[in-house]
């Protein structure tokens, strides 16, 4: 059945399908996961494929009388060869009992049609010789990923199967069974208890004022789960050089100043805890990409192509509002941030990995009498709000009043010194509140406070 000089195909599945279907028109419903009409290369078995799927779709009998008065309703009768071609496929087979393999060899074929179809495509990519590489073998592989995952069914579940995994030993990491981390701790006492860790297909939107630390908060998770959880941590940095990032993880790491880092003025105890340090992080499944002007298909597919690679658990992108846009120009800013939104979700998802993209803030806070952030100061877009499972606030006192300030304005209170409060102020799946940490200003470090402080639920 198979042409050298044609595209792979089999005729006699084909009208195996088809035959089967009018003999037994219930067979229909062990076969709509697996084709679709444009999986039948013959016309004909096309034509009598989407003609059962129309009656299926009215709750309508399938028989060879009703799909030949469908074909004809439609005009396509004598297309598909006529009642005589109706009568033939019938005789083909003498029991539907086989239709979900005939249906299989159909779809392979299909699939092995359209990877074809791509190879040309990608083919034409290649004589363009288009100036930008990058976006040429994104395009590339983005064909190729779309053939692999686009036609994948999950199907229905039943409960059980769901319900055995919480009574299944949790493997050890390295051990034999162990696949995949099932949620990221963030290594932060009050937010694991909140979220119960980063769930996977989640989208983490983690937002703040300038210098208020979203990086710095990114980066301790980051470190936290590759570290302690030896889990493979994916980077997108748009704004800062991957140099200076991992300069910042290691004075996290070392607990030494980073300044004394950068200018290479650290004492010869500290000498020593840089270099404990570079062998932690060296062992760790870190991956960083700085490419300063990256778009959201880019991101999709180096994800994707690390995770066939290394097994991804987490992804941080710093930060969103840097990304660029698919459009043509013509959307404004808004569209192209909902854009972003959904497509960062789409990915969590796709990939289930959590996501954490850093977000900026309006200037709403600077004239808020209290100061703190609100899901409305989210910038340019209400859909990051939407799509987002978690959101995550970061505000720090200290920030913006001096120590008389607050003095004057809270005689009562202690001075917030080093203290950060993580504010979860979107919880798809839980509660909400706030978490108070201790943010290091030498190190730009986030740590716990201690088992005393407790996290404040809403």
């Amino acid at each position: 059945m198979l042409d050298a000089k044609m595209p792979p195909y089999d005729v006699d599945a084909e009208e195996s399908v088809s035959g089967s279907l009018l003999i037994d028109g219930q067979a229909i419903f062990d076969i709509i996961p697996i084709l679709k009409p444009q999986d039948f290369f013959t016309e004909s078995n096309r034509l009598i494929f989407e003609a059962c799927m129309s009656l299926y779709g009215r709750s309508e009998a399938i028989n060879q009388v009703t799909v030949a008065q469908e074909l004809e309703r439609l005009g396509k009768l004598e297309r598909c060869g006529g009642s005589a071609y109706l009568s033939h496929v019938v005789t083909v087979v003498p029991t539907s009992l086989d239709i979900e393999h005939y249906a299989r060899i159909v779809y392979r074929l299909s699939v092995m049609r359209q990877l074809i179809e791509a190879g040309q495509k990608i083919s034409e990519l290649g004589f363009k010789a288009d100036p930008d590489v990058s976006d040429s073998l994104g395009k590339a592989e983005d064909l190729l990923f779309r053939l692999r995952h686009e036609r994948s069914s999950l199907g229905f579940t039943h409960i059980k199967n769901i319900l055995d995994k919480y009574f299944e030993p949790v493997p050890i990491p390295g051990s034999e069974g162990y696949q995949a981390i099932p949620h990221v701790l963030t290594g932060l006492t009050g937010m694991d208890t909140f979220l119960g860790g980063l769930q996977r297909s989640d989208l983490i939107i983690m937002a703040g004022r300038p210098s208020m630390g979203k990086t710095s908060l990114a980066l301790n998770i980051a470190r936290n789960a590759a570290v302690e959880q030896r889990a493979c941590t994916a980077i997108f940095s748009l704004e800062m050089s991957r140099e200076s990032l991992v300069q910042r993880l290691l004075s996290n790491e070392a607990a030494v100043n980073s300044r004394s880092i950068r200018l290479n003025e650290s004492s010869p105890d500290e000498e020593r805890k840089i270099m404990d340090a570079i062998g932690v992080l060296s062992e760790a499944p870190i991956f960083i990409d700085d490419s300063p002007q990256i778009r959201v298909a880019e991101i999709r597919s180096k994800a994707l192509r690390l995770r066939y690679e290394q097994n991804i658990d987490l992804i941080i992108v710093d930060y969103l509002q840097l990304i660029q846009g698919e459009g043509s120009g013509k959307e404004n800013r808004v569209q192209e941030i909902s854009y972003i939104s959904r497509s960062l979700k789409g990915i969590a998802r796709e990939l289930n990995v959590p996501v954490i993209a850093i977000s900026q803030l309006s200037r709403a806070p600077e004239f808020r009498s209290s100061h703190q952030p609100q899901l409305s100061d989210l910038r340019e877009s209400g859909s990051i709000e939407q799509d987002a499972d978690i959101v995550v606030f970061i505000y720090r006192d200290e920030f913006y009043y001096k120590e008389d300030e607050w003095a004057n304005l809270h005689p009562d209170q202690e001075y917030p010194r080093e203290i950060a409060d993580i504010i979860i102020a979107k919880h798809r799946n839980g509660p909400i509140g706030t978490v108070k940490c201790r943010f290091r200003h030498d190190l730009t470090r986030f740590e716990n406070l201690g088992s005393s402080t407790e996290p404040s639920f809403l």
